[in-house]
């Protein structure tokens, strides 16, 4: 769910109005946008939100899912579809003339195109339909600096042409995805920009930089005291060791990758 969402989902449950909430912090005006995911707070005005709510900071996330419109039960049943991996339900609900028609806004848009080009990438024989929403996704943004639904884009597009031998194109939008990221504010969705780089090199064939990008993304995610596709990241490892014959290197990540999938729950490839 959106921050504008979660905000707007615990007022209503705490029965208050806008007007009550906003009093003191910010004009309603500016509360209304920021519900509706037409203004994102600093922090300062974040905090003191959440404080007024009594909503914890760590309720608040921000890079989990992207909203496709501002019908929460159209963005829930999206993101449930996405995180269960149902993906011809996904390509079929976003398919649909209702779904469609409630993507209003230029973000809603380019999230739109995202789930679409992710979905066909698991259930689409061809990569064409794929590729080009992903392409849309990447390019449909007004920002100057790549948002994270911009690198998300770009490193999933990526893994599309690396799997049709486009080396330098490939290589290329994995570079851009990867571009300054240490440097941009944390969000948890960056730990896939480094598993999907390292994917990308794995299906060029290029085993030691997968295995780089795979070893500073473990880096990066555990400096960010987060657990967030670690499991996935040892599964790969494992499976460059595999291929490469170092059987002792592929048992230490797999027992690393099954430690974290027991304790954590997150699903891992069977195969790439």
């Amino acid at each position: 769910m959106s921050l504008g969402a979660t905000l707007k989902r615990v007022r209503k449950q705490q029965d208050r109005s806008q007007k009550d909430v906003a009093t003191g912090i910010c004009a309603q005006s500016m509360l209304s946008a920021i519900e509706n995911d037409r203004y994102t707070p600093n922090a300062k005005l974040l905090v003191a939100l959440c404080r007024r709510l009594a909503i914890s900071l760590d309720e608040i996330s921000l890079a989990t899912d992207f909203a496709i419109s501002r019908d929460d039960d159209l963005n829930t049943r999206m993101q449930a579809l996405c995180n269960q991996h149902r993906y011809q339900e996904l390509r079929d609900f976003l398919s649909a003339p209702e779904t469609i028609a409630a993507v209003t806004t230029a973000q809603q848009t380019q999230a739109y195109y995202y789930y679409l080009g992710v979905a066909q990438l698991h259930v689409d024989a061809k990569l064409d339909d794929a590729k080009q929403n992903l392409q849309f996704a990447m390019t449909m943004t007004e920002e100057r600096t790549p948002t994270m639904l911009t690198r998300l884009a770009m490193a999933s597009l990526a893994t599309v042409q690396a799997k049709q031998g486009l080396r330098h194109s490939a290589t290329q939008l994995s570079d851009q995805a990867l571009a300054a990221i240490e440097q941009a504010p944390y969000e948890e969705n960056s730990n896939i920009i480094f598993y999907l780089a390292a994917l990308t090199a794995y299906f060029l064939q290029n085993a030691t930089l997968a295995t780089q990008r795979l070893l500073t993304g473990i880096a990066y995610i555990t400096a960010h005291n987060s657990h967030y596709m670690l499991a996935n990241s040892y599964r790969l490892l494992a499976e460059i060791a595999d291929r490469a014959g170092r059987e002792n290197e592929a048992t230490d990540a797999r027992q690393k990758q099954q430690f974290l999938t027991d304790l954590f729950h997150e699903q891992v490839p069977k195969k790439f």
